[in-house]
């Protein structure tokens, strides 16, 4: 039954789902929670629902997810592991001991020495447990008691692109379902005029990385999973408004004659992809209407504004856009992925870093302030950080100061806020270097079991079964972090 559930879960009739669902009493009343509309008296909207929406394996913490992903990597010295001993080492080589072999990038391999250098910011406490924040992030700082940092993140991916990809899809090659994709398979759509996942883009001061599609892909499942890009500007989506010469009317016909036409081709061939297209110019239609109004800032207050930053105002900026993903949190949308890039910090570090910063603090912790103050935390899953680390030995000459530090995914931090996560904690502790995990290590595929648990869904039973084999999200691997649960 769950097979067919999650497979052909967009062709379900309401008599196939009272047939095949047998959840009984207590499973009809949690559907009545998690999927309000479901036993309506109206019938054609019990089909809307049961098409978009479907039950998770048990009741979620969060209903929906901002992911703010630092595209490039942010620098764990820099930001939430603090390590005062390295100041005491300056210029001093890795011990071989600390590394043990660990295989380097073609940035310092070549080097003859790899001098140790600590943060050049300082750190201060905060919080009730004191937690260290480097001074580059007064603002987060603030919050510390909403989140909890989770300093043990490790992965086996050293370069950008498989590692971005791995945090995305659980795979470093392409061509997989990302996350968002997998949780619109799961879970469906929240609102039936805007799509289960969305993305926004923006860039900051330092060296960027770059954002591809196959990020958000649907891979190998139903097209209509795929995350729905938005831009700044006129057009926030590309080749949603009607062409010139074209009125609403004409638009409609021309979806109803088009429908036809693909349901005459979906029985003679049976490809559900025919389905996943019909319902996604169906939904093109309804987004003319939803899209436009869900990203309209003029409503914002002066105060909300002030609240998120100076760049908030400016289109495409990393500010606006957390803006735009409370609205489209609050409004149904499932998974709103936000990438911000600039994080590569291989030379320059100091002024770099210092800019990457400004751009995203006081917009990250604004986002999490905003979403509590209306009740939303809660209910949303908030994820800030990168798709690895970086040295604690320097790239480049430490004497001028121009120097940066290579990619390092031993050991990393990230935070999490709301949706059932543990609010004021600090999880996992690693070496004096910050070069290796010494407690409750995390690996990419734990944090990615532990997100879809706090939607519901059981990453060993999110499968999909594709060339004959059964996919997931985790592969073969993960396991739930239960130690900064709620």
């Amino acid at each position: 039954m769950e097979k067919e559930w999650m497979e052909y879960g967009l062709s379900f009739s309401r008599r196939r789902f009272f047939s095949k669902l047998s959840l009984g009493i207590g499973g009809a009343a949690l559907g009545s929670l998690l999927i309000p509309k479901l036993f309506e008296g109206n019938a054609e909207a019990q089909d809307d629902v049961l098409a978009g929406a479907r039950l998770p394996h048990f009741a979620p913490k969060a209903k929906r997810i901002i992911y703010l992903f630092q595209n490039g990597a942010p620098s764990q010295l820099e930001s939430f592991d603090y390590k005062p001993g390295l100041a005491g080492m300056l210029g001093k080589d890795l011990p071989p001991s600390v590394r043990n072999g660990q295989r380097l990038t073609g940035f310092t391999a070549g080097q003859a020495s790899l001098p140790l250098v600590g943060s050049f910011t300082p750190f201060k406490q905060y919080g009730a447990n004191g937690t260290w924040v480097s001074d580059l992030f007064p603002y987060t700082a603030q919050i510390l008691d909403d989140i909890c940092i989770v300093r043990s993140m490790h992965t086996e991916a050293i370069n950008h692109d498989p590692a971005i990809t791995f945090f995305q899809t659980g795979a470093q090659q392409g061509n997989r379902p990302s996350m968002g994709a997998w949780l619109s398979y799961g879970l469906g759509s929240e609102n039936q005029n805007l799509p289960a996942f969305t993305v926004l883009i923006s860039r900051g001061r330092g060296n960027s990385q770059g954002v591809y599609a196959k990020l958000w892909s649907n891979g190998f499942l139903d097209s209509i999973h795929q995350g729905v890009q938005f831009n700044s500007g006129e057009n926030p989506v590309l080749y949603l408004k009607d062409p010139k010469g074209m009125d609403p009317t004409d638009r409609r016909k021309m979806l109803d004659k088009l429908a036809a036409l693909n349901q005459v081709a979906f029985e003679e061939s049976g490809d559900p992809e025919i389905n996943a297209r019909i319902r996604q110019y169906e939904m093109a239609y309804r987004m003319q209407t939803a899209v436009p109004e869900t990203l309209d800032l003029s409503r914002e207050t002066d105060e909300t504004f002030e609240l998120y930053g100076p760049d908030s105002r400016k289109p495409g900026t990393f500010a606006a856009n957390c803006i735009l993903a409370r609205k489209l949190s609050e409004n149904g949308v499932r998974f709103v992925q936000l990438y911000h890039q600039g994080w590569d910090q291989h030379a320059n570090l100091p002024w770099e870093i210092t800019g990457q910063a400004k751009d995203v603090d006081q917009p990250a912790a604004a986002l999490v302030t905003d979403l509590k103050r209306r009740g939303l935390l809660d209910e949303t899953l908030v994820i800030w950080g990168g798709e690895f680390g970086r040295t604690c030995f320097s790239q480049g000459n430490i004497t001028k100061g121009n120097y940066g530090r290579d990619h390092h995914p031993r050991c990393f931090s990230i935070w999490m806020a709301g949706g059932g996560i543990k609010p004021g904690l600090v999880y996992g502790e690693t070496d004096e270097f910050s070069y290796n995990v010494t407690q409750n290590p995390v690996h990419v595929h734990d944090f990615q079991a532990t997100v879809l648990h706090q939607m519901g869904l059981d990453h060993e039973k999110l499968i999909f079964k594709h060339m004959g084999r059964r996919f997931r999200l985790t592969d073969v691997a993960g396991k739930v972090v239960n130690d900064i649960l709620v």
